[in-house]
């Protein structure tokens, strides 16, 4: 339990401290919506194309991969049926809500939790790989075509999601991984250290973002949507991550732990910068984030009783 509140310590502690940024005005007035176009278009694809340049594909085909893919879908895809027939949400906001019920904080807190409390960080590489890789490109792919000007050609239609900074760092990262080449250092050197802001800048953009607003606030926040994907998130595929891997892959002591965590980390605050990228979803993204974070802490405990 000592390292389920050493990893949520880290993730508070930088909230909370864009939070104080943002009250004391220090930034200025634009400072949330700049630091999240930055992690956007240059720190996160760094970051993507480094995880992905120098990792070997091979090992992310294990157990973990199929749990966490098939989770991942599974609940994004419930999110979808419901948020769509009963709640009526258009595209973009029903992409923001599906990332929030299935995009797990691999990075910034599911590296010092497997760390902590499963005792390997390989444990959460594989489903890492599989949001930058397949998760990360369809819900930007979706957000692209959504959110696109009218009367846009079908030829810009059909290259708009490749203009995507996230998507090119990705394929670009794949390509290198899968020739083998080596990135000079005086290449990758830079790419790491501007690579390496990118969990900092999402976390100090996630805090700067409450500053003057209410979380769940009524008129503004849309409750039913986060309770939703909150649920689907922290319940749910937990569940269906510990379903699957005890009945069907026949997993149990420390892998089936491993794979129920993995499950139940909160929504990442990856999903807010997308939403301020396109200005849409951006209040879901928040709650949500902010919600399943602080649900995930006694849920962890539950979960680390019953299973560890």
């Amino acid at each position: 339990m000592s390292g389920v509140i050493s990893g949520f310590t880290v993730i508070f502690v930088i909230i909370a401290i864009g939070f104080v940024l943002g009250r004391r005005g220090t930034l200025g007035a634009e400072a949330q919506t700049v630091l999240s176009r930055i992690v956007f278009v240059v720190a996160t694809p760094a970051l993507l194309f480094d995880a992905l340049a120098t990792s070997d594909l091979s090992t992310i085909f294990s157990e973990h991969l199929y749990v966490g893919a098939a989770t991942a879908f599974a609940v994004a895809i419930i999110y979808l049926v419901i948020a769509r027939l009963w709640l009526k949400r258009a595209v973009p906001e029903l992409t923001i809500g599906a990332l929030s019920s299935g995009y797990v904080n691999s990075a910034n807190l599911g590296i010092p939790i497997a760390v902590f409390v499963l005792g390997d960080a390989s444990f959460v590489a594989p489903l890492m790989l599989f949001q930058i890789i397949v998760l990360s490109p369809i819900a930007l792919t979706a957000l692209d075509l959504s959110t696109a000007r009218p009367g846009i050609s079908r030829l810009e239609t059909l290259i708009t999601p490749f203009k995507n900074p996230i998507v090119v760092a990705g394929a670009a990262g794949l390509v290198v991984a899968g020739t083998g080449w080596q990135v000079p250092d005086a290449l990758l050197q830079p790419i790491q250290l501007l690579g390496g802001a990118s969990v900092p800048g999402a976390l100090l953009a996630f805090g700067l973002s409450l500053q003057g607003v209410r979380v769940l606030q009524k008129g503004t926040s849309p409750r039913r949507d986060i309770a939703l994907a909150s649920v689907l998130k922290i319940v749910v595929q937990p569940l269906l991550a510990w379903a699957m891997g005890r009945y069907l892959l026949g997993l149990d002591g420390t892998e089936l732990f491993a794979v129920v965590v993995v499950a139940m980390l909160p929504t990442a605050q990856s999903v807010f910068v997308y939403a301020s990228a396109y200005g849409r979803g951006m209040v879901l993204a928040r709650d949500a984030a902010l919600v399943t974070t602080i649900a995930a802490i006694p849920g962890l405990g539950v979960v680390a009783a019953l299973l560890a």
